[in-house]
């Protein structure tokens, strides 16, 4: 069931920033690439956008972010939808991994019509993140509080660290 909701250029502009990682960038530059950021239904519920002051910058990390994990279900509103991206750094038994997760925020205690919205919009912001490997849907914080969830959800057992936290 599509809602007819579009996905506004700015959100598709942040999510081609995440998902290519420039190589040859200054410090200035990779302290403003976007770690997490959350997008919402605009006020007439016809776009979805960037939500204001949502985000997780990589220069935050160490400053004023000490665990971008926490700091992102921090972010997640307890009483209404959400898309967000994080971009989960991990590390597997062979190798170091940087991916980009799409996740859906449904919280249990949202309004059904939010809900309904937010499910039926689901489709128009995915066909325009091309190239997710990642999808997770979360209707609470208790699927989200330990780091053991995403990990499972980015490799299963191979993951051993999650931003640089042992599993």
């Amino acid at each position: 069931m599509a809602s007819g909701v579009k996905v506004t250029d700015e959100v598709i502009a942040v999510f081609n920033d995440m998902k290519v990682r420039k190589v040859n960038v200054n410090e200035e530059e990779k302290k403003k690439r976007k770690k997490a950021i959350l997008f919402c239904l605009s006020k007439d519920l016809k776009n979805i956008v960037l939500e204001e002051g949502k985000e997780i910058l990589l220069g935050d990390l160490g400053t004023t972010v000490t665990d971008p994990y926490q700091s992102f279900v921090k972010m997640l509103p307890s009483d209404d939808c959400r898309y967000a991206l994080y971009d989960a750094t991990y590390e597997t038994k062979e190798t170091k991994k940087e991916d980009l997760v799409f996740i859906f925020w449904a919280p249990d205690t949202a309004p059904m019509k939010s809900k309904m919205i937010y499910a039926s919009s689901k489709d128009a912001i995915k066909r325009k993140f091309e190239g997710i490997k990642h999808e997770w849907q979360v209707n609470g914080l208790e699927d989200l509080k330990d780091r053991q969830t995403l990990a499972e959800k980015l490799g299963g057992s191979t993951v051993i660290s999650l931003e640089g936290s042992p599993i």
